[in-house]
């Protein structure tokens, strides 16, 4: 039996050593696997580092550069351009703006109102949930903003096509799908594109049958839900029923 997949697992005990094997063997027989790299937990939360230790120099650069943004953004140092908010501003950088924005960028780099005036409106978003996205921007966000500004985060994402914050919301929201949010994700999985967040929501209704548990509320979304995205559940729903 060979299986030549790659796959990340996180390794806390024993038990994690384990792999599950899906075909019953007897007698000897010889697992081989190759880690292609191994990396250790950081105490401080920071990001996890390889054991081998190639590219550390590259880390501890990287590191230290974001660590200057973060001082550039917290100290306003050279500030150039103000975010307003619903509740407040931001002072920030054009070049920061605009590196991680493609929206961004065409704003400063065309004869557009932001250019002239130094200023963004972004009236849609609380000073906290603004706070977040800038400083996600600068790689200095914490997991709490993260999780606390979710979606006004992937608003952002998607007005500021910025793919890889995008993604990591779809993540995130993927993580904890329950009876109280499916139906609002499912909407947002469509509104936003989020293939990954649209499957785990279908296989949540219907694989695993938690629509039944939530008849009243499923009932209402099919009131106002796009009617695309409706055909799109009776469709899953129907070939569940095949399977049977």
């Amino acid at each position: 039996m060979l299986r030549t997949e790659v796959t990340d697992k996180l390794l806390k005990s024993n038990e994690d050593f384990v792999w599950a094997i899906e075909v019953p063997l007897t007698g000897k027989f010889i697992i081989d696997i190759e880690f292609l790299d191994l990396k250790t937990a950081s105490p401080d939360g920071k990001e996890h580092c390889s054991i081998w230790g190639e590219g550390s120099t590259q880390r501890q650069s990287s590191e230290n550069s974001l660590a200057l943004l973060r001082r550039m953004l917290s100290e306003n140092i050279h500030t150039d351009i103000v975010i307003s908010a619903s509740d407040g501003s931001i002072s920030a950088h054009r070049a920061v703006l605009a590196s991680r924005s493609p929206v961004f960028h065409s704003m400063f780099s065309h004869n557009l109102k932001e250019k002239e005036i130094s200023s963004i409106n972004i009236s849609d978003m609380s000073i906290e949930a603004c706070q977040a996205f800038v400083n996600y921007i600068y790689g200095n966000i914490r997991n709490e903003e993260f999780s606390t500004h979710g979606m006004s985060l992937l608003h952002a994402a998607d007005k500021f096509d910025i793919l890889d914050l995008k993604e990591a919301c779809q993540e995130s929201l993927i993580e904890d799908i329950d009876a109280r949010n499916v139906l609002e994700r499912l909407q947002n999985a469509t509104r936003y594109q989020l293939p990954k967040l649209k499957t785990s929501c279908m296989l949540y209704l219907v694989k695993f049958g938690k629509i039944f548990d939530i008849r009243d509320d499923f009932n209402a979304f099919l009131q106002c839900a796009d009617r695309e995205l409706i055909s799109e559940i009776f469709d899953q729903v129907l070939g569940a029923w095949k399977g049977f």
